[in-house]
Formats: structure tokens, C-alpha cells, sequence
């Protein structure tokens, strides 16, 4: 199964903000997406992810005080991210290796979608249990 695949049955949207914003407009949207995740993007592209665990560590560093941080100060840079044309397996041992839960999704350098671990299981499941029912089918044939 490839990215495509998977974007195709949950939708290509993705929660976004700018980095100037503060920490607590970030915690406002993704709250109001209800996703663990958000691409940061400026004027250039992708500049960064910042996920509920990025908050979760700064708060423990900084305190309160860090709701009025700008998201880019609690970033990650270093984005990992696929193209449509990659298989969910790979995607996998890329998250697993890396212990990373969302990876964006771009085609042609443009921002296409987000894949989160959940989809990545889900996937997964779903091929299981395609598998599953080719092979009872199989079965009952015989």
C-alpha cells in the first residue's frame, strides 16, 4: 500500500501555523483540530513540526511562561517527511526508527498531507484483514 492510499481514504488536510505564533495559539489549534501535530510553515516551505510532546517537554523546562513562546523556539527542524509514492512500510520503519509519530507528506516539494502513526496501524490492520478474508475465501473454495 502506498501514501497515496492512505491520504486517499483519510483526506489531504493538515493543521498549519506560522512560526512567530505563540505556544498557546499552537495548543489552540490543535486542540480545535483535534490532531497531536502541526506543520510550521512560512513564506519558504515547511520550517519545522511541533507536536503535543514538544509542548509536554518545553512546559516541564520553562513553565508557564512558555505559552507565550513562539512556536519556533520549541520546533523540531529536522522534518522527516514522504512523498506519495512511498509505501506504508516504509514510512513505518522510518517512524519506528526515528520515534516519530507524524510525517508530512509532499509531492513536488509542496505540502500534500500528514501521515500519523495511527494511520500507519490502520493501514496496516486493513491489509490484515483483506489478507485474512482472500485466504478464508481460499479456504471455503477448497
Amino acid at each position: 500500500m502506498r501514501i497515496s492510499d492512505v491520504l486517499r481514504s483519510k483526506g489531504t488536510a493538515v493543521a498549519t501555523i506560522e512560526p512567530q505564533r505563540s505556544v498557546s495559539e499552537l495548543l489552540a489549534g490543535l486542540a480545535e483540530h483535534n490532531v497531536g501535530a502541526m506543520v510550521v510553515v512560512d513564506t519558504a516551505g515547511i520550517a519545522g513540526i511541533v507536536s503535543e510532546r514538544d509542548v509536554v517537554r518545553r512546559l516541564h523546562e520553562r513553565g508557564a511562561a512558555l505559552l507565550e513562546a513562539q512556536v519556533s523556539e520549541i520546533m523540531t527542524t529536522m522534518v522527516a517527511s514522504c512523498a506519495p509514492d512511498d509505501s506504508v512500510d516504509e514510512l513505518s520503519a522510518v517512524m519506528t526508527e526515528r520515534r516519530i509519530r507524524h510525517v508530512p507528506v509532499l509531492d513536488k516539494g509542496e505540502l500534500a498531507g500528514i501521515v500519523s502513526i495511527g494511520d500507519v496501524v490502520k493501514s496496516r490492520l486493513n491489509e490484515l484483514e483483506k489478507s485474512q478474508e482472500q485466504l478464508e475465501a481460499y479456504i471455503a473454495q477448497g
